[in-house]
């Protein structure tokens, strides 16, 4: 039911990708490819791209770094969602988030269902927002990137969807920090 009012400009943002991964370099991070060809083909700017391995001080660091920096809007990471005692990267994304976007996971786990039925419950997707920043935790999977920005993340970004998104509220994200 995603709506695009063309009568609108669209607004790119300026998105960073991180991979976690102990394994995985910049030649074979098939996840961070997925997410970055459908960012650049949708009109966005790839403000960053990093991969850190799957140490949870290591992931809250590099978010931190790119919250604190003005010329990233959205940090999407892949891997490290899963169950097994190295999938820290929620565990990190939670220790940065001031508020967290509840229905992504629900939603995630909705689009992951159709595609891949009741495996879908090993997955912590997960969203929030820290310092007027998003950030989103996908699995490490191209295929769960590929779900996540294509049933979600692509119209989320989309200032011309309606009836709402993302980006139009983007610029009252950090609202409660100014002074009255």
């Amino acid at each position: 039911m995603s709506r695009i009012d063309e009568s609108k400009e669209f607004i790119s943002v300026r998105i960073a990708v991180l991979t976690v991964s102990d394994s995985r370099d910049m030649s074979d991070d098939r996840s961070g490819d997925t997410l970055v060809a459908r960012i650049e083909e949708a009109g966005h700017i790839l403000a960053d791209r990093m991969i850190v391995r799957d140490e949870r001080d290591q992931v809250a660091e590099q978010l931190r770094e790119w919250i604190a920096d003005p010329e990233v809007d959205v940090v999407i990471s892949t891997g490290g969602t899963g169950l097994t005692g190295r999938d820290v990267t929620v565990e990190a994304h939670r220790d940065v988030y001031e508020k967290e976007i509840d229905a992504f996971g629900t939603v995630f786990t909705i689009v992951s269902m159709q595609k891949i039925g009741t495996s879908a419950v090993q997955s912590r997707a997960t969203g929030g927002v820290a310092g007027g920043t998003y950030l989103f935790a996908l699995p490490g999977s191209p295929g769960a990137c590929r779900d996540a920005w294509d049933e979600i993340l692509k119209y989320q970004l989309d200032y011309r969807h309606r009836p709402c998104n993302f980006v139009e509220i983007m610029p009252r994200l950090d609202e409660h920090k100014r002074r009255k």
